[in-house]
């Protein structure tokens, strides 16, 4: 197994702890707090991370693009975590968690639009289906 498929993996794995924590972590306070509180954890776990992992001379390659693709990264993530909470607070974590993973389905439009990727019948079945199981999914 190539080992980007390996830490996409782990990542599915901490994904699916992180929507059951935070609704834990969402009792008695608003969806904005929790989401506040949260993403104050990630921005020191990540710091830490940062000046464990990456080497200083690394930091004199970033360009201008980097800022702007990663700043509408940064942007995107925010408006993203903002709707799931007000979502999580309210809603079931499986509900929740399952149409947010959707999102699969507009990352591989924006990949064949903007990042000219390819995009093969087997992608278009299994993006077929997962839209399928989002209508099955959203009705009550």
């Amino acid at each position: 197994m190539e080992r980007w498929i390996l830490y996409a993996f782990i990542s599915m794995l901490f994904a699916g702890f992180t929507s059951v924590v935070a609704k834990q972590g969402l009792v008695g306070i608003s969806g904005e707090l929790g989401l506040t509180v949260r993403t104050l954890f990630v921005f020191f776990f990540v710091g830490l991370f940062a000046i464990v992992m990456i080497p200083a001379s690394e930091i004199t390659l970033l360009r201008k693009e980097n800022f702007i693709w990663l700043g509408a990264s940064g942007v995107t993530t925010a408006l993203s975590w903002v709707f799931y909470y007000k979502a999580l607070k309210i809603g079931d974590v499986a509900t929740v968690a399952l149409i947010d993973k959707g999102s699969v389905i507009v990352a591989i439009l924006l990949a064949w639009l903007i990042l000219k990727e390819v995009i093969t019948v087997r992608i278009m079945v299994g993006t077929s289906l997962m839209l399928l199981g989002l209508f099955v999914i959203a009705r009550k």
